[in-house]
């Protein structure tokens, strides 16, 4: 059984006025909904991350300059006139290779007459030698002859007085006698003469034979030889030209570049400040140098500290350090600019932030954060170091703080947005490839 109404017309009438207030009241009501999504969909999207926090190795950049570990100035020692070149410009030559060539014919001319000239000295000690021997012949001769005499004297003198033999013989016997003395004491004083002959004959002989020695010595000397292993530069002189002592000494110059030497400067301050981390590698075996290149590669070995300098250099207010590094192949060359660097501390949980995060403004260092509204906020922070793609913010960050990494552009102080998150650059590969270099 179904109700009927009684007055039909009022249900009619009632239909007909509530349906324009209720459709109203249903379109207000879907006006608002579309609103809240409309303007839930204006908001910028942004990416957002935490920074990351973790120990920092810290490294000190310094300019450096390729040093050969041996530049031999190659020179002539003799004054002449450049006849050959026998070395290609650049290559690698060995120790006593054959680089330049003087003309030696004035040389050999040289050699030939101090040859001579000890030929004739040792004709000389010679003769004098062959005197000796003929003054001690001459001694032996005169000593039988005196003691023949002296004989005679002897045998006659006892028989004098009995007038067996005359006084007329015994006198020339000991007038013979006498005679034969003189002739041994001339033949001594003949023998000395021709020793002191064999001794100027022989200083004579040391004479030329010195004199033969550095004639000998400068012809080689024509010959100009690579004192070391190493890379042979670009001549300076040419073929023809005279070079020599007073004319041009310096022909070319050879570098040992393996291993090579770079010499870079620090400040006095900087010393004060690592002198104990310097002096400890300057002393340790290790490794700890990187050299980056000119054009922005780290350079494949390491090298170590070598030296450090003994005093601050009053014009520049600087030490000199060098470093020493294998150069395998010859890549490095003397008188290259490159960068060294090596950790001088390690900064203890560190905030680092993507660098494109950060923005830099006449020095100061700005940053956004976003809030637990999701409103955005800039900051002032402070920048230390790079590392990597990374900046270490040593003030104005906390380790829970929001940061804007991408849409800096699109947002200002105070704007609510709709936060996602970023998706960091790998912090291994940034911790490879800290550059240390101050903000």
């Amino acid at each position: 059984m179904f109700f009927q109404n009684p007055y039909p017309w009022l249900a009619s009438r009632q239909l007909r006025v509530l349906s324009p207030i209720w459709i109203a009241a249903c379109v207000m009501v879907l006006s608002l909904f579309g609103c809240a999504n409309k303007a839930k969909s204006r908001l910028t999207e942004v990416e957002v991350a935490k920074p990351v926090r973790t120990n920092v190795p810290i490294y000190s950049e310094w300019i450096g300059t390729t040093v050969g570990y041996i530049d031999a100035q190659i020179h002539s020692k003799v004054t002449g006139y450049l006849l050959a070149q026998n070395y290609k410009e650049g290559s690698l030559v060995k120790t006593g290779d054959l680089l330049f060539e003087v003309d030696p014919r004035p040389f050999q001319a040289v050699v030939n007459q101090a040859n001579a000239q000890l030929n004739v000295a040792s004709a000389e000690l010679t003769r004098a030698r062959a005197d000796v021997n003929a003054a001690q012949a001459e001694i032996n001769r005169a000593q039988d002859a005196q003691v023949k005499t002296q004989l005679d004297v002897e045998r006659y003198a006892p028989l004098v007085s009995d007038g067996t033999v005359s006084q007329q013989e015994m006198d020339d016997a000991f007038q013979s006698n006498l005679a034969n003395q003189a002739s041994v004491l001339a033949a001594k004083e003949k023998y000395n003469h021709a020793l002191a002959s064999v001794k100027a004959a022989e200083a004579q002989i040391e004479v030329a034979r010195s004199s033969l020695q550095g004639a000998q010595l400068n012809l080689g000397y024509t010959k100009i030889k690579s004192p070391i292993n190493g890379i042979a530069g670009i001549r300076v002189a040419n073929i023809g030209d005279l070079v020599g002592t007073d004319q041009k000494a310096l022909l070319t110059t050879v570098s040992q570049i393996d291993p090579i030497f770079v010499q870079f400067p620090i400040s006095e301050q900087e010393y004060f400040g690592l002198r104990r981390l310097l002096l400890t590698k300057g002393s340790r075996q290790g490794e700890d140098l990187e050299l980056i290149l000119p054009d922005g590669t780290v350079y494949d070995h390491k090298g170590k500290i070598d030296i450090v300098g003994r005093e601050i250099e009053a014009s520049t207010g600087t030490l000199r350090i060098r470093g020493i590094f294998p150069n395998p192949g010859n890549v490095l060359r003397p008188g290259q600019y490159s960068r060294i660097r090596t950790a001088t501390r390690i900064d203890k949980d560190a905030l680092l932030i993507p660098q494109r995060a950060v923005q830099e403004l006449q020095g100061e260092y700005e940053l956004a954060v976003v809030d637990g509204d999701n409103r955005v906020a800039f900051r002032n922070v402070k920048a230390s170091n790079r590392v990597g793609s990374y900046w270490i913010i040593e003030q104005g960050l906390s380790a829970d703080d929001r940061v804007v990494i991408e849409g800096l552009q699109k947002i200002k102080t105070g704007e609510r947005v709709d936060p996602k998150d970023a998706q960091l650059p790998p912090l291994t590969s940034a911790l490879a490839d800290v550059r240390g270099s101050a903000p």
